[in-house]
This record gives structure tokens, sequence and C-alpha cells, in this order.
């Protein structure tokens, strides 16, 4: 029994049925995917205590090897989280598609992103062993999106639902063969809010349609996200990837300095400082196509930075990154001082190495 094909293109009011209804005829199958509710969501239903629950993935949990009706997406550039990798997918409902306009992506109600974060044994070897810390849901309820947390077993064979979140001491050999250890965050359900968050309430970072307007290798081939969505009939209104915006990868050193820079920001500060961000009262915008230097902190003055300014008075001092504040700041994590807030206990020194050529460039 295909779990996602049963209840995930359903009516939610009508899962309750589908699932008696198997309890009664596959009494097997039924009790291996019985919920168990941890907490209770606005619809009622969601979000279930165990992640196998969902159906998303087929043989062994741990191979992240989604079933047919789950789809890998991956944004252009990625959100730095004390050195993770991840694994991303999107379930759409059955008959339901999402919509582009204005480059806006508006999902239907029952879409869910699915975010797995893991370590490699060794990143030298990144396909080699491996350690799934916690995957990170996003359901678009009928109230709207609502995250929960599911921390990994140690013997990888289940993930549980952990509203309250949690803190795990994660080993491994990183790029230079040097062994590391980090106690690793899980954020709490409301969290999640903290950066999640557009006009105060609770919005995806990573499916935005500049994130997603470039090619990925699916089982088919190489294809432009978008594209491949709309090909699924899970998106309309996707007029060619030159229609509309597409950001890079910041991790591409071959490509220019400028827009590497831009894209670090977009992906790692934008959501909050934005127009429609919590920091927007900062004055500080920092999305992929912002040209004003002002808003990007050229000579401005922070508005509220506390002891988070150090001994500088500028955001940014061109050629002089050594007296801005934005890289004294991603250089700390100190509470109080460190910049994100939430979602690393370490410095990304490759981050901030590149913002700090990007600010010396300057003139």
């Amino acid at each position: 029994m295909r779990t996602s094909k049963i209840f995930w293109g359903l009516n939610l009011v009508l899962v309750i049925t589908v699932l008696i209804v198997a309890c009664k005829t596959e009494p097997e199958t039924a009790a291996v995917q019985e919920p168990t509710l941890k907490e209770e969501s606005a619809d009622g239903v969601f979000p279930y205590g165990r992640l196998s629950t969902y159906g998303f993935f087929s043989g062994e949990l741990n191979e992240l090897s989604p079933v047919e009706e789950v789809i890998p997406y991956k944004p252009a550039s990625s959100l730095f989280t004390d050195y993770a990798l991840k694994i991303r997918f999107i379930f759409f409902p059955e008959g339901e598609k999402a919509s582009l306009t204005s480059n806006e992506l508006d999902f239907p109600q029952g879409t869910v992103l699915i975010k797995n974060f893991y370590y490699p044994e060794d990143f030298r070897k990144p396909e080699g062993a491996r350690r799934i810390i916690e995957t990170r849901l996003l359901i678009n309820e009928e109230k709207g999106w609502v995250a929960y947390p599911y921390i990994w077993n140690e013997s990888q064979t289940e993930a549980i639902l952990k509203v309250v979140g949690g803190e795990i001491e994660v080993s491994f050999t990183d790029y230079d063969g040097k062994d590391q250890v980090i106690n690793y965050l899980v954020p709490n359900k409301n969290q999640c809010k903290t950066c999640h968050n557009k006009s105060e309430v609770l919005a995806p970072i990573g499916v935005k349609v500049q994130h997603l307007n470039n090619e990925l290798e699916f089982n088919s081939g190489k294809a432009n996200q978008l594209a491949y969505w709309t090909e699924l009939g899970k998106l309309e209104g996707f007029e060619g990837e030159k229609a509309h915006p597409a950001m890079i990868n910041y991790e591409d050193e071959n490509l220019p300095l400028d827009d590497r820079a831009m894209a670090y920001l977009d992906i790692n500060c934008s959501h909050c400082h934005s127009a429609e961000g919590p920091a927007s009262t900062s004055g500080l915008f920092l999305t992929y196509d912002q040209t004003d230097p002002r808003k990007l902190g050229v000579n401005k003055i922070p508005v509220a930075a506390g002891n988070g300014a150090g001994t500088f008075d500028f955001d940014i001092v061109p050629g002089k990154a050594d007296e801005s504040i934005i890289p004294h700041r991603m250089n700390s994590t100190e509470v109080g001082i460190a910049m994100p807030e939430l979602g690393r206990t370490t410095v990304h020194k490759e981050g901030v190495q590149l913002i700090k050529d990007w600010i010396n460039g300057m003139k």
C-alpha cells in the first residue's frame, strides 16, 4: 500500500476515513503506519509522531529514497547550518499545483517541504557513511505553513517528532582531514518562525523562484527545476528560465565576486533583512537584487546593533572589512553579537572570507 497515494492526494478531511478502512482491510500494514500524534495541528491530522508514517520514502528510511510523488529540489545556494549537508524534497497533493505570479510562488494546501540535515563521517568522502541528524517538515496547512522538527535515532532507523528541539553532539572529519566535534542545535517548533518569517507569517526560505530557476539532475536527466515541475503538472505560470530571476551558487569561485556575495547574503540573511522580514526596521536589506549601497550597509550607521557593533561605526566600510560590522558579527558565536542569531553554533569561515573579500574590493 503506497501511503503517499492513499492519503496525500485526498482532502484532509477524508484522511481518517481512509486510515480506518485500511485498518480493516490490511491490518498488518496499518499497524506499521498507524499515526502516533505528539500534538495536533490546526487540521487535527498532522503532525505524525514518526517520520516513516508519512510514507515519503521507500525501502530503508535512512536511504532517503523518495517515492514517485516526492520530488527532489535544491536551491542555487544553501543556507549555512554548521556545515551540515542537506537533501531536500517537495510533495504536492494529488491534482494540485503551485502557481507562479509576479515571480512569487504560491503553494497549494497540503504541500510539504522535506529538508534532511546530515553529516558525512568524512567530508572528503561525501558519498560514504553518513549520519542524518534531523528532518524538518514545513506543511502548508489550512491556516498556513507549520514547521515540525524530527530528530533521528542513533540506529538511523527512524526520526521522531521533537517539538522542543534538541542538542546533539556530532563528530566528523572535515575537508582538511581534521577531526571536528559540533554541538548541533535542532530548533524548537516555535523558533522556526524566527527565520521563516515573512510579514509575521511563517514562510519557506529556499523555494523561491530565484533559488529554483536552475538545473538539477533528476532520474530522467538534467532539467530546470521550475520547468520540470511544469512538465509534471505541478506548476503553472513558468514562462521559461530567462523570464524569471535566477541566483548563482556562492561556492562557485569561478563566478563574479559581487554575484557570489549577494547570493550568500540573500540565502543567509535576507529572510530577516528584507522589507518583509523581522529585521525590516534595521534599514539593512540584503536581498540578491539590492542595488542601493546604503541599504546594503555601505557607510551606514546601524539602527540598534547595541553590543553587536563592537567598536565599529558602520555596517560596511568600503575597502576595510576589518572595520565593518557585518563580517564582525558573522565571525562571532557570542549571543548578542552573532548573526544570523539562530541556526549555527560555529563560524562559517568560508562565508566570512567571501564577504570580507567583497568588502575589501569596494571602492
